[in-house]
């Protein structure tokens, strides 16, 4: 990969409607799109960057992060260092970076900031800009896996039974093995396989807001969800999960089951999610049952898959910001198309 001399604006010290955001660009203006948190999102902004090419839009790509040494911000046209998103100015620092740089696209790329984007929307919406998350309430159920597991269980979606570790630990019996894990854990940070009493009094103790959930069995899969500014549920790609490297995938494979695909279809249009894609992440058990552990409102790691496949997310994402209409098939994607990942470089000087 090409060396890059590092030349990042620094934010860390700085103190409407649908049809704004789909107006046709004027001739010779640049649509600025930019990725908050981008960290190692190398191949999801090189997707946009090639989408762009291909639609023949004049598009500057930005990156925010709180560290210069972030792989894919050295990618970016533009690179701006950020406050933490725990910061009280890291809203501020976003809405200047928007403001100053006419962003019309905010995609979020990890866990930590939706909540805070979600409930700012107003605020970027006020200056032109595009935030692609879903409504506080969705991001606040997927972020709280016992109050995923309820809403699914409400809207009779497989999902395995979860209770509090304490609760557990007064129970008499418990099938053994259980899986513990933080109520608002990210990336498997923390996920442990629990086969008696002992080791969950002592996981319980080290994992903050500990839960406990069944152990499910079964083939595990991730689904990419396309959900269309008019929300929309526009196309399904599952991923089986072949192998995962510190919580995220780095090896799959597209299985075009449609099963799959409707069941997590419905679970996004129940949830309301959207715009842009959500993963959800579920089980199909030896009795064809599906079980849904995880819902995520943002790009998985793994999407760079989907969109090799023929999920072409940001094509579609960038033609409707300008007012034009995507041709998308719900199942017009590759079938068994296996992604194998490696780590790559980028040199500074």
């Amino acid at each position: 990969m090409a060396h890059r001399k590092m030349s990042t604006t620094r934010f860390a010290s700085a103190g409407g409607s649908r049809s704004r955001f789909t107006a046709s660009l004027k001739a010779g203006k640049s649509l600025n799109v930019l990725f908050t948190c981008i960290g190692r999102r190398v191949s999801l902004l090189n997707s946009f960057r090639q989408a762009a090419k291909t639609l023949g839009i004049k598009a500057c790509f930005m990156g925010t992060d709180v560290t210069e040494l972030a792989p894919a911000l050295q990618l970016c046209d533009k690179r701006f260092l950020v406050r933490p998103i725990s910061s009280t100015g890291y809203t501020k620092d976003l809405l200047r970076i928007v403001k100053t740089c006419k962003v019309r696209l905010l995609i979020p790329t990890i866990d930590t900031d939706l909540l805070v984007l979600a409930e700012n929307k107003p605020k970027f919406a006020k200056i032109g800009c595009h935030v692609l998350v879903s409504d506080p309430k969705v991001v606040k159920i997927c972020q709280d896996k016992r109050k995923t597991a309820k809403f699914l269980k409400k809207n009779s979606f497989g999902a395995p039974w979860t209770i509090a570790a304490r609760t557990a630990l007064a129970k008499n019996r418990l099938d053994w093995p259980l899986i513990a894990k933080p109520s608002d854990g990210a990336a498997g940070k923390e996920v442990t396989i629990v086969k008696n009493r002992q080791e969950l009094m002592f996981f319980s103790k080290r994992i903050p807001n500990c839960i406990v959930q069944e152990f499910i069995k079964g083939t595990e899969y991730t689904c990419d969800v396309f959900i269309d500014f008019d929300m929309n549920v526009r196309c399904v790609v599952p991923r089986k999960r072949l192998e995962v490297r510190a919580g995220e995938v780095s090896k799959a494979q597209v299985v075009k089951n449609h099963q799959i695909m409707n069941t997590a279809a419905m679970v996004a249009k129940k949830l309301e999610a959207g715009p842009g894609v959500i993963t959800s992440q579920a089980f199909l058990t030896a009795q064809r049952e599906m079980v849904f552990t995880d819902i995520n409102p943002r790009f998985g790691g793994g999407v760079p898959l989907a969109i090799k496949a023929g999920a072409d997310f940001p094509k579609w994402i960038l033609q409707q910001l300008i007012g034009r209409k995507p041709t998308i098939e719900f199942d017009g994607f590759k079938d068994r198309l296996t992604m194998l990942r490696y780590d790559h470089e980028v040199w500074l000087e």
